[in-house]
């Protein structure tokens, strides 16, 4: 495993209008090219998460395991706007000599992708065997898939939407109104929006999990129980985690980062948009996803050709596609 990162010092033109004087791309790699320059797998990594997906993906990469770096060059990238080594709300704006905070401008997950091609230039990769990833590292697979379709073969597209949904968005609002809530947010400094992000947190993992992995870790077990209930501590615990690895201004972010996703804009609809689309399409749906249904990964098989859809039966809601890995490798083997 290597961690790299690199200075890309051009302006970057970003979607919606704005411009990044600058960036710094943060990104991991296992395994090594090979002479075609296309045994590649590129995981794409969640809201939080960071480009050591050998850290959050247990068992998934590494030797024996589905994605081996003795086959194969396995690259993930921090993506634009978090807080692990990639150019976000705390990064120093060259023209002002002062972090961004809230004034980062607005990116979307074409951005991101584009980015990306930043990378996959770099490192000399002429094509990538595979891109995956889960949630809103499904979002930007899918994005790459569509906006660079000559180099891509395979997508394993895991519970994750074409879209961000009503839904979705209304999940984010509520975690943008807990951070806004919390006063030092507006301050812009490194500690700000700490408690209104501890909140945010709390709201998000409702939609991560479900009533019935609640009811079954976080049960009493004790009818007389009338404070200091085990379901708010596990909500505090999770809080305090984040904030101790995070910050509100990245998170904001990527919160108004996932609502901008619509594979079909300006591209005449979602239908039109996934016909660019040429590799072969594993979407993966969990039974019990509250956040991303399994008919959002059913739409995209629908409306693609060379697809197939497959479920996982898990208690663990959308939070499964971290933790079935032993179900996700059997499916994904069976296919590529």
């Amino acid at each position: 495993m290597a961690f790299n990162t690199l200075k890309y010092p051009f302006e970057f033109q970003l979607e919606l209008g704005d411009k990044l004087p600058e960036l710094e791309l943060a990104y991991h790699t296992w395994g090594r090219l090979n002479e075609n320059k296309d045994n590649v797998i590129w995981i794409c990594h969640a809201l939080t998460a960071n480009s050591n997906a050998e850290e959050w993906w247990s068992g998934m990469i590494g030797k024996g395991n589905l994605f081996d770096p003795d086959e194969y060059l396995i690259v993930c990238v921090n993506i634009l706007g978090s807080c692990y080594g990639t150019t976000g709300p705390l990064s120093i704006n060259p023209i002002t000599g002062k972090p961004y905070f809230r004034s980062f401008p607005k990116i979307t997950f074409r951005d991101i992708v584009n980015s990306f091609e930043i990378i996959r230039k770099y490192l000399g990769i002429s094509k990538i065997h595979t891109i995956t990833g889960g949630s809103i590292g499904g979002a930007q697979s899918v994005e790459y898939s569509i906006m660079y379709p000559d180099k891509i073969e395979n997508l394993v597209f895991i519970a994750s939407s074409v879209a961000y949904s009503p839904w979705g968005i209304a999940f984010n609002e509520s975690q943008r109104l807990a951070i806004e809530a919390d006063p030092s947010f507006f301050k812009n400094n490194n500690e700000g929006g700490k408690k209104g992000l501890r909140a945010a947190r709390s709201i998000a993992l409702i939609s991560y999990r479900n009533d019935r992995i609640y009811n079954q870790t976080q049960s009493e077990g004790n009818d007389q129980i009338t404070e200091s209930f085990r379901a708010s501590s596990y909500q505090d615990y999770q809080g305090d985690k984040l904030v101790k690895r995070f910050n509100a201004y990245s998170y904001y972010t990527l919160l108004n980062l996932s609502d901008t996703h619509n594979v079909g804009r300006s591209r005449e609809g979602k239908e039109k948009a996934l016909k660019k689309i040429k590799a072969k399409i594993l979407a993966i749906g969990i039974s019990s996803d509250l956040l991303f249904p399994v008919y959002e990964q059913k739409f995209l098989t629908n409306n693609v050709c060379d697809s197939v859809y497959k479920e996982i039966d898990s208690i663990y809601g959308h939070d499964g596609f971290l933790i079935e890995t032993e179900k996700l490798t059997e499916i994904i083997r069976k296919l590529y």
